[in-house]
């Protein structure tokens, strides 16, 4: 009798055990599935978050609202040119100039492809410092578009800007700092 009983309390104790197994393994896979559709639907929710704020725009120009020419200012404007694990040679031709605020000016920079087959890179820029980014604006730049340079090939690219006549005067100096990245899987040959 404590045999048949000992048994049957065994198979109770297996079967309730499988259920719980079970609504366990519901339960993560439910998990599961929310932790994919969050992570698909973080991609869309990032790029309006980006647009609405207006970060990562580094493929637009910026418009230009303002473009008196405050002639009794300048501001020292640097030019710092780097790659990153990029087998590029790059430069700003000009490194330091003075500009007056409101003034449309051109600089170009010079990029040298020293590998033997094509390599694509995107150009990242960065300020400083860092509140002069939004007094900076690029009418045209490299940085708007993937380059891609052919084996041993050398090229000379513009960027045009105007600071904003709105820069404090406690700003006489900012740095442009452009970081050059390979595109991975693209432009190679």
């Amino acid at each position: 009798m404590s045999t048949q009983t000992s048994a049957e309390m065994r198979a109770e104790a297996i079967a309730v055990r499988r259920s719980d197994n079970r609504t366990l393994l519901l339960k993560l896979g439910v998990v599961v599935a929310a932790m994919f559709a969050f992570g698909f639907a973080l991609v869309p929710f990032y790029e309006k978050i980006c647009e609405a704020t207006g970060l990562r725009n580094i493929d637009q120009a910026d418009g230009v609202k303002n473009t008196q020419v405050d002639l009794a200012r300048t501001v020292r404007i640097e030019f710092d040119s780097n790659v990153r694990k990029l087998p590029w040679q790059f430069r700003a031709l000009e490194p330091v100039i003075g500009v007056h605020p409101g003034e449309v000016r051109q600089v170009m920079f010079e990029v040298v492809n020293t590998t033997d087959h094509a390599v694509t890179g995107q150009a990242i820029p960065s300020y400083g410092p860092r509140e002069a980014a939004q007094y900076f604006q690029k009418l045209d730049c490299f940085c708007f578009a993937r380059q891609t340079l052919q084996a041993g090939e050398k090229r000379q690219m513009p960027v045009v800007f105007v600071v904003d006549p709105r820069l404090p005067e406690d700003v006489p100096t900012i740095t442009l700092s452009y970081t050059f990245f390979e595109v991975e899987g693209a432009g190679k040959g």
